[in-house]
């Protein structure tokens, strides 16, 4: 086997799609065959093989152990993929964020993760991570690119988010990764699922926490806060504890802008950054 293709030189998606093909032939199957059997096309199969993809999707890892018979070994091979490429203190956010069926998030100074585009995430990682490869800052932005496939579940959550107008303000990368961000927003809060309001300077001294948290509920769990410092994040489930979180939220959405008069302010602050 050439050096440049051996397991040690494969990164974690080329190790998956070699694993894929290996159990493919294994099962005597085409590629068209197995593209069948998962329900994707004998195209989508061959990139998986190769390494090609950003991410192959959770449906179609399910799609894989259905096929081969292996339980959930190539979905769980998937989940430890996207983990690695997080920090292990955001892992259990991350697993439970999930499982939500509502997200209610305050974001201080940047735009918060789920609504964040390649380039405004790559910008960050860059500027957190200035001593890391590139192939690390690029598995990092995949990573965080991935989250947004909560949306595509058929029971996908509903995400209400608060933005300190401070996070449109400031500018990460440059001007024209902020006028794409903000436009993403625009086309986010197109979605009835989503549901999005900006704190102006103008409201004066916080009526509630200036510090970023964000509450996660679910249909048959408990219902969790999360906050984040420097060196790590922290979940707590405590009845008290989540009540103060959700009495702030309520003064935070009262004294935001509404809905109607975020998306004015984002469509101000577009034209600005465009100019």
């Amino acid at each position: 086997m050439d050096e440049a293709t051996s397991p040690d030189h494969l990164n974690p998606l080329q190790r998956f799609g070699r694993d894929v093909k290996q159990v493919r032939l294994a099962r005597k199957l085409t590629q068209k065959g197995l593209g069948r059997a998962a329900g994707y096309s004998e195209a989508y199969v061959s990139r998986v093989e190769a390494g090609l993809l950003a991410r192959p999707s959770e449906k179609f890892a399910r799609g894989l152990d259905i096929a081969f018979g292996t339980g959930e070994l190539f979905a769980g091979l998937l989940r430890r993929i996207d983990e690695g490429d997080h920090p292990s203190w955001f892992v259990p956010y991350l697993n439970l964020e999930r499982k939500a069926s509502r997200i209610l998030d305050y974001s201080a100074n940047l735009v918060m993760g789920l609504l964040q585009t390649e380039d405004y995430a790559r910008a960050i990682f860059r500027a957190y991570f200035s001593n890391e490869e590139a192939e690390v800052i690029e598995g990092k932005v995949a990573a965080r690119l991935r989250r947004r496939e909560v949306f595509e579940r058929d029971d996908r959550p509903f995400l209400w988010t608060i933005l300190q107008e401070a996070c449109l303000r400031t500018v990460v990368g440059s001007s024209e990764v902020m006028a794409n961000q903000l436009d993403y927003l625009l086309a986010a809060a197109t979605s009835p699922h989503v549901k999005l309001q900006v704190m102006p300077f103008t409201a004066g001294a916080p009526a509630a926490s200036t510090k970023p948290f964000t509450v996660l509920r679910f249909t048959d769990s408990p219902t969790v806060l999360y906050t984040e410092t420097r060196v790590g994040g922290r979940m707590n489930d405590s009845a008290q504890t989540v009540d103060a979180a959700l009495d702030d939220y309520d003064l935070l959405r009262a004294h935001a802008l509404s809905p109607d008069q975020s998306l004015a302010l984002i469509k101000t602050l577009l034209k600005e950054y465009r100019a």
